[in-house]
């Protein structure tokens, strides 16, 4: 025991001298000795204090409060050490303080005691967190250990508890705002949902409600009281929002009695008030408390509650008793409700309004101020008021239900039929089918409820469902009798054609209203209208309904009665209408009804009839739209009574009037949507279509129009030419020419000298003619312009000044210039008299100093009877008729500028067809005189993009710069035009600038993938380029996609396409290629009569299509007119193509076989060109000529003459190997062994010069072989053999070297045997040429296997066009050897003249 105190000595001894290491080891030794030594565990916690070792320094502090807890010492120690640590160890700070507070109360040391917890809250207000600080006062809280000892001595509780309070709403918005932060931004996440969730689980977690009512409990400051209670209601409420339903109904009942107990005590708490009146679910706002309202009223006027609830009970509509002044004081006079209940002052019922609707945007969450109001609006009669505000309560009722939990049934109830009733009259009877179901879902709740009943009677009456309507009124005077609910069951009699019943019991219902009553003036009104209307239909004799004593004395009293009841008014009308010829009183009368109530749809028709008469659009447009608006139009569904139409028809009218066809289109849509069968709709639906462009949707409307004229009949829709006539129109816009101009001979046939009609036919005609010459049917297009000169000459007996007509005569004269083939049918007598038809002919001499044409110019034209001199009097008469076209639009700048625009461009046809057939005498008088008037068209209307590029076009070829500024200009006005920059691009090509040229076409190609001259100038500058196959491939596509009158492109296309023959060796690939350029030659020479070079292409592709009788046929008309031309002119060049043309014409007849002719020809052509000339026309004309001159001659037997006509040929050309083998074939066939020696070594002489010409080895090998030179025949078989391999083959080649190989193997079979050197001869070609038919087909002919005739078959087919050059005979022989019915029968499909398919055909018979 001495160790122990010595130790605890040397250790107490260290602390003081600070020695803590010291005093650690000898406070350890103590321990050592006593573990239990509740002073060395002391020590050692203040030595570990000390050096800052405070994880040991709390253990043995706290060993030491363990072995003796009564002592403070090891207390204070540990209090010391958690303070030293800063806000680490408040927790056991409070623990610690707690256990020092308990030793100090058990010794009774109250100083002490309280000193240890003032400094433990300080520091803990200091260092810790609210939680902690919270804490800390919960230890001067009544109810813990220490308030009992030290009450009196710390702070009183309501001001710890009010402390308290303010640190949990600190805490619990921070946590609130963190949770609703971190949620918000999940996936899914509504922050509606996220923030009730959030504040369902703080709320119900939270004891601050408890905190409140414990400050209500200790407070001794009513004024703090009454704060926090209202605090405990306000957090009350806010939780009965957002917790589960299942919980409402106890949370529910703790808010209403607190909200009672505020309003018990006269609290001017708004919550408290509002949730005692918002949360009685009463039937009649009149079953609240008409104190508590006034008390409301008075204590939170400025509310908007208050403010509505103030103008309710001084309105007419309040079941409450009038308010006196006296009514504002209490009996002892307080002062504060003196101040409340200061004097009332009477309110008008403007006032009255706007303080409500001043309450309402002020409150517009209240259910209770939302239905007051609703219902205050369906007494003023204004509906659609009515019906928003009682929406808005249905939803904040909704929304009250969800935060209360209650069902508010009754209150709904109000609302739905404040809601239906308003709905029953506002935009009817659009909403009608909503209010009948709510209030059909009232009387399912409650049978018996009047309001409900009237409501469905009501809509049922509107539906004209007039029985059914009768029995739930009589079913709502049986709840509640009524006068207005028993008028309304006699008009609905009345209605139903009980006229004498109606009219009794309106009179009684008349004399149960009390006249002194002003609020009973509308219905009176509405009586004594309905009795008129009775009396109106009881007797409907024209005397009876102008008595002035009888509907018309009713009408007048209803009037007196109400001066603003607008049904009245429109019987008047009708009355002043119909019967008392007083056309301004009724107008008079309906603009009044109709001022009223634009519900008044008779009166407002009649006023827009009387408007429309008048034509003030305007007028009808704001009548029909108010009507429109006023939601009357549509029945409802179920409705017996039929839909109004005629407003939108009204509207239709208007917008087509103004050129607004989309809203048009709209409109005459609605009125068929309500009336199917108007048949005006309909036909006005189809002029909007139509003027919109939309032709399809037009011509199904025209045609249903149509369907009802058939149904309806004409003595239900008078006239109805005009939808025949639009649906022409129609037609006429879609292409369909045909059928609109048959329309317009159906509606002429009605109408005579319609001149819209007339012109419209006439102008069909031409854009027919037009349209058939674009597809190449010229024939039709003659029709169409013959069948509108007769139209013309009628429609000028009776409208000669029309511009239009003129336009039209002038075109149809273009288009003969277009079809020169025509020209002989040219009707010159019957123009000459439409020209000269009641007109002053010296006005044709208008531009006659530049033109040189005026009447007397045309007379002469015309005098010939030479049809080929008939062109120059089309082009005359076309631009006559346009310079009277001008003459006839002298008012109208715009039709001028058209006018000269049109003379324009026939003056420059004119230009370009006399040009081109001849004319010398002033070549460009036309074209000076379309210049001018291109820039009169400029003139008077300078932003027509058009004009410009007419401008262009006419000068580029006298002015350049000018000619560049149209263009340029035209493209600034609109850059979207393709046909424009198509012409810029020719221009820059004709002055070279390939560059600027090719930039232009490829913008007119993107503008315009169609438009086929872009693809002819890209054509052009590729072939001026040398890109030949590529302007051979523009000129195609150019061709596909071009119309027939395309001239230019079937004049480049047939040339690129003969250029491309000439210079490609062998016949064409593709049948097509040359029938596409004949039949564009075909068209061009219907259209152009002065095109020789082009006849002569077109004989020379007649010839390589083996069409040699057409050839022969125009080959002699162009020698002919060749010849004619050569006496003429006596030009070399006429000559050289004179004798081109015979040697052309000498080919033709030798394939037709004409021999003598074609020898005769031959030797005309070679006389006509024995001059010096080294041409290459020259070179080839003799060379076609001695050719064909030759093969004629070996055909009639004239070797010799063969023989040196082939001489002749070999040397000008120079021994070309064909000619050579042409040499060849004639000596072989003459027969001497002295010619076939010469044409041996003819062809032997011609391989060595010529080694790989396939046409010579394989005629030397068939003339060995027929020979019988074996020396020769080895030589050549190699050869041959090699032939095998090359590509460069025609088919005709491929099958001649195959038969010839095939005969050599026969005949000279070797060692092989005939039978297997054929067979491998003929393997040996099908295994070098697979997809070639020949090796095929003569495998087939020498195996019985089925495999090679397919095969024979697939790559014939494979051959054929347009896939391969495969003849129809070569495809029909393939085919003949397969040795089935079924192709045998093909073969003669395909070539019928061939005999093999024939005998393949009778031997499988």
């Amino acid at each position: 025991m001495s160790t122990v105190k010595s130790a605890l000595r040397a250790a107490k001894a260290a602390l003081d001298a600070h020695q803590y290491g010291s005093a650690i080891e000898n406070a350890n030794k103590a321990l050592k000795e006593d573990p239990k030594n509740y002073h060395a565990n002391v020590f050692l916690g203040l030595a570990f204090e000390k050096q800052n070792q405070h994880e040991d320094s709390e253990k043995f502090y706290k060993a030491a409060t363990l072995l003796k807890g009564s002592d403070p010492l090891a207390w204070q120690g540990l209090i010391s050490l958690y303070e030293q640590q800063g806000g680490q160890k408040l927790d056991e700070y409070h623990d610690a303080t707690s256990h020092l507070a308990s030793v100090f109360i058990a010794v009774d040391d109250k100083t002490r005691c309280q000193t240890v917890v003032d400094k433990y809250t300080d520091f803990a207000r200091k260092c810790g967190t609210r939680a902690q600080y919270r804490h800390s006062l919960e230890l001067l809280l009544p109810g813990s250990d220490l308030y009992d000892c030290l009450e009196g001595r710390i702070l009183h509780p309501a001001y710890t508890y009010t402390k308290i309070a303010e640190l949990l709403e600190l805490d619990e918005k921070e946590k609130i705002n963190y949770e609703i932060g971190q949620r918000r931004t999940r996936l899914g996440a509504k922050i509606d949902q996220v923030t009730a969730d959030v504040k369902r689980e703080v709320l119900q977690a939270s004891d601050l409600e408890t905190i409140y009512q414990c400050i209500v409990d200790w407070t001794e400051d009513d004024s703090t009281r009454r704060l926090y209670e209202e605090r405990i209601l306000q957090r009350a409420y806010d939780t009965l929002v957002v917790i589960p339903p299942a919980l409402k109904p106890k949370k529910r009942d703790q808010v209403l009695w607190l909200a009672q107990g505020l309003v018990i005590l006269k609290h001017p708490f708004n919550l408290a008030w509002r949730l005692s009146l918002e949360w009685k679910d009463v039937d009649r706002v009149e079953d609240l408390d008409a104190g508590l309202l006034r008390e409301y009223v008075g204590f939170f006027a400025e509310d908007g509650l208050a403010k509505v609830l103030r103008g309710y009970l001084d309105s007419e509509i309040s079941a409450f008793p009038t308010h006196t002044p006296e009514d504002d004081h209490d009996d002892d006079h307080d002062d504060d409700d003196d101040a409340r209940g200061k004097k009332s002052v009477a309110m008008t019922a403007e006032d009255r309004l706007i303080l409500m609707t001043d309450g309402i945007e002020d409150s517009p969450a209240s259910v209770l101020a939302l239905r007051i109001m609703a219902e205050y609006y369906l007494y003023l009669e204004e509906y659609e008021s009515a019906v928003e505000t009682a929406r808005k309560a249905q939803r904040e009722l909704a929304i009250s239900s969800r935060a209360s939990g209650l069902s508010f049934t009754n209150v709904l109830d109000a609302v739905s039929i404040s809601l239906g009733t308003a709905m029953i009259h506002y935009q009817a009877p659009r909403h009608h089918p909503e209010a009948t179901s709510l209030f059909e879902g009232i009387l399912a709740r409650r049978e018996s409820n009047s309001a409900a009943l009237i409501g469905i009677g009501l809509i049922l009456e509107e539906r004209g469902e007039l029985e059914d309507a009768i029995s739930f009124l009589e079913r709502a005077l049986q709840q509640a009798p009524s006068t207005r609910v028993k008028a309304e069951a006699a008009w609905c009699k009345a209605l139903s054609g009980d006229y004498e019943t109606g009219v009794s019991e309106l009179e009684e219902c008349l004399s149960q209203l009390d006249t002194a009553d002003s609020g009973t003036k509308t219905l009176k009104a509405q009586i004594l209208y309905r009795i008129g209307m009775c009396l109106w239909n009881l007797d409907t004799s024209k005397s009876s309904r102008k008595d002035r004593n009888r509907a018309y004395a009713r009408f007048i009293t209803s009037l007196q009665a109400d001066m603003n009841y607008a049904p009245a008014y429109t019987s008047l009308g009708i009355y002043y209408t119909d019967y008392a010829r007083d056309k301004a009183r009724a107008r008079k009368c309906f603009q009044k009804a109709f001022e009223l109530s634009s519900s008044e749809v008779v009166a407002a028709e009649r006023l827009a009839q009387s408007f429309a008469k008048t034509r003030e659009w305007d007028l009808v447009e704001v009548v029909a739209q108010r009507v429109v608006e006023s939601g009357r139009l549509r029945p409802p569904p179920g409705s017996k009574k039929q839909g109004i139409s005629w407003p939108f028809a009204a509207l239709g009218v208007v917008q087509l009037n103004i050129q607004d066809y989309s809203r048009s289109v709209v409109s005459f849509q609605s009125a068929l949507r309500i009336y199917p069968k108007d048949y005006y709709s309909w036909v006005g639906l189809g002029e909007s279509y139509h003027n919109s462009g939309r032709y399809i949707a037009a011509t199904r409307a025209f045609e249903q129009a149509q369907k009802l004229e058939a149904e309806l009949g004409p003595e239900v829709l008078g006239d109805t030419w005009f939808s025949k006539y639009m649906l022409a129109n129609v037609e006429r816009e879609l292409g369909e020419f045909g059928a609109a101009i048959a329309g317009y001979k159906e509606v002429l046939a009605l109408r005579k000298r319609e001149y819209g009609v007339s012109i419209a036919s006439l102008q069909t005609l031409i854009e027919a003619a037009w349209q058939n010459i674009e597809l190449g049917f010229f024939g039709r297009a003659i029709d169409n312009v013959q069948e509108a000169l007769k139209t013309a000459e009628d429609l000028i007996t009776w409208r000669k000044e029309a511009f239009n007509l003129w336009k039209s005569i002038g075109d149809l004269c273009s288009v003969y210039t277009y079809l020169q083939s025509y020209n002989a049918q040219f009707p010159f007598q019957s123009l000459l008299g439409l020209l000269k038809h009641d007109f002053d002919l010296e006005a044709y001499g208008l531009l006659a100093d530049v033109d040189h044409l005026d009447w007397a110019a045309f007379a002469s034209s015309t005098a010939s009877d030479n049809p080929d001199t008939f062109l120059g009097p089309c082009c005359h008469a076309a631009i006559l008729a346009q310079k009277r076209a001008i003459s006839c639009c002298v008012d109208d700048a715009h039709a001028r500028a058209v006018a000269w625009y049109n003379l324009g461009w026939t003056e420059h046809r004119a230009h370009v067809c006399l040009i081109a057939d001849g004319n010398r005498d002033n070549p460009m008088s036309y074209l000076k005189s379309s210049i001018q008037c291109f820039k009169r068209a400029i003139e008077l209307e300078s932003g027509n993009s058009e004009f410009w590029n007419s401008l262009g076009i006419a000068t580029s070829q006298l002015n350049p710069k000018v000619a560049q500024h149209a263009f340029v200009r035209s493209l600034f006005i609109n850059d979207k035009n393709a046909r424009t920059w198509t012409n810029l691009g020719v221009f820059y090509l004709v002055e070279g600038d390939t560059q600027l040229a090719s930039d232009a076409f490829t913008r007119a190609q993107s503008i315009d993938p169609e438009h086929a001259l872009a693809w002819l100038g890209q054509g052009l500058l590729a072939a001026q380029l040398g890109e030949s196959s590529d302007a051979r491939n523009l000129f195609a596509h150019g061709f596909e996609i071009a119309s027939a009158s395309a001239t230019q492109i079937q004049r480049s296309y047939a040339c690129s396409v003969l250029d491309h023959l000439l210079a490609s060796p062998g016949i064409p690939s593709s049948a097509t290629d040359l029938l596409r350029p004949a039949l564009a030659l075909r068209q061009l020479s219907k259209q152009s009569l002065a095109d020789l070079p082009f006849e002569h292409i077109d004989a020379l592709l007649r010839e390589r299509m083996g069409n040699h009788a057409e050839a022969s046929e125009k080959l002699s008309t162009i020698c002919s007119t060749l010849e004619a031309e050569y006496e003429t002119s006596e030009s070399v060049e006429t000559l050289a193509r004179f004798a081109n043309a015979k040697a052309d014409l000498s080919r033709s007849l030798l394939a037709e076989g004409k021999f003598e002719s074609a020898a005769e020809n031959a030797e005309t052509a070679l006389d006509l060109s024995v001059d010096d000339d080294t041409s290459t026309l020259r070179k080839r004309t003799r060379l076609s000529a001695q050719i064909s001159g030759g093969l004629s001659y070996h055909r009639l037997g004239l070797f010799d003459r063969s023989t040196e006509a082939f001489k002749g040929a070999l040397e000008e050309s120079q021994e070309n190997p064909d000619i050579v083998c042409l040499l060849s074939q004639v000596l072989w066939a003459k027969g001497g062994e002295a010619e076939r020696n010469i044409a041996s070594q003819q062809l032997f002489n011609c391989i060595e010069k010529h080694p790989s010409h396939a046409h010579t080895m394989l005629l030397l090998g068939t003339i060995s072989v027929l020979h019988d030179d074996q020396d020769t025949i080895q030589a050549v078989s190699d050869d041959l053999r090699g032939l095998r391999t090359r590509d460069d083959l025609t088919h005709q080649q491929q099958k001649q070297l195959a038969q010839l190989l095939s005969a050599i193997a026969i005949l000279y079979p070797e060692e092989k045997g005939q039978t297997l050197a054929r067979t491998s001869e003929v393997t040996t070609a099908v295994m070098l040429g697979p997809s070639h038919p020949y090796g095929w087909s003569q495998l087939s002919g020498i195996t019985d296997e089925p495999c090679p005739p397919e095969m024979a078959i697939l790559t014939a087919i494979r051959e054929a066009p347009p896939r391969g050059a495969l003849t129809a005979e070569d495809l029909s022989e393939v085919y003949a050897k397969s040795q089935r019915r079924e192709d045998a029968k093909r073969s003669i499909m395909f070539a019928p003249w061939k005999p093999s398919g024939w005998h393949a055909l009778s031997h499988l018979a």
